[in-house]
């Protein structure tokens, strides 16, 4: 009955529907009118993302296996990515030029899978190396790390491969390593241990998406109810109302979908 959009990434979605959570706003902004699904791994770079493709987004033979795909899905991966080599997460470090090929194969999976989603990438958020830094001695005290495992220069290499990516294949992108750096005193004010999420920084990331989403027609107030409000119920004859609400959400949801396709082109 109702539009999907789904929230593909890392830790950073994972995470999004905690307490004022990004995703969690979302969800509540299209309550009623879109499911917001999480999909998110923490700890997962590309790599290791693209095993997951096609049990997430499941195709047969190149053909859709899914009679009511995503209207929109964000992809939200590079924090794990740009983590150092030869540091104490290098397990996790996957090589820029890989990264950019990763991210273009999802996109590529997901147009496959219905050619009018709406496909957004977001870059990595900036990485506050003190942050990071007194995260780990809180954990580990005298034998955390010496160096940071990730750096907020490497991380904006990640950010602009992610940003060409996004152009190369004409799809929507979120620049939040630019975005968040533009406010003074980011560090602490977006980030809570370096690298994920305060409730401030959350606010960044679900403000951002909803406009990438409104500019693309996906307008939460735009969109119809899946069933009529109880005040628009006639309570001599409900049934009338919930055909009419039918035909309308038909309606409106053609209007929508064919304004995506348009916006595509």
């Amino acid at each position: 009955m109702r539009p999907q959009i789904v929230l593909f990434g890392d830790s950073i979605t994972q995470q999004s529907f905690g307490s004022a959570g990004w995703g969690a706003a979302l969800a509540d902004a299209y309550c009623r009118k879109a499911d917001v699904l999480l999909r998110g791994y923490g700890g997962y770079n590309t790599r290791w993302a693209l095993f997951l493709l096609h049990h997430i987004f499941p195709l047969v033979n190149n053909l859709l296996d899914n009679s009511n795909p995503p209207v929109a899905t964000t992809i939200f991966f590079g924090a794990n990515d740009a983590a150092l080599f030869g540091r104490t997460s290098e397990r996790q470090h996957v090589p820029v030029e890989e990264y950019g090929d990763n991210l273009k194969i999802m996109v590529q999976h997901l147009k496959r899978l219905s050619p009018i989603m709406l496909v957004v990438l977001i870059t990595p958020p900036p990485v506050d190396e003190d942050g990071r830094m007194e995260y780990a001695k809180s954990l580990y005290g005298e034998k955390a790390m010496k160096l940071p495992e990730r750096t907020n220069e490497m991380t904006g290499v990640y950010a602009r491969q992610c940003i060409e990516t996004a152009k190369d294949l004409g799809v929507p992108f979120i620049d939040l390593w630019s975005k968040m750096q533009e406010t003074e005193g980011w560090q602490k004010k977006f980030l809570s241990d370096g690298l994920h999420l305060t409730e401030e920084g959350n606010a960044v990331v679900h403000k951002e998406v909803v406009e990438v989403f409104s500019v693309a027609g996906l307008s939460s107030e735009e969109m119809p109810y899946d069933f009529p409000h109880h005040s628009q119920i006639d309570a001599k004859n409900p049934e009338k109302t919930f055909q009419q609400q039918q035909c309308l959400v038909y309606l409106k949801t053609l209007r929508l979908f064919l304004f995506i396709r348009l916006i595509g082109e």
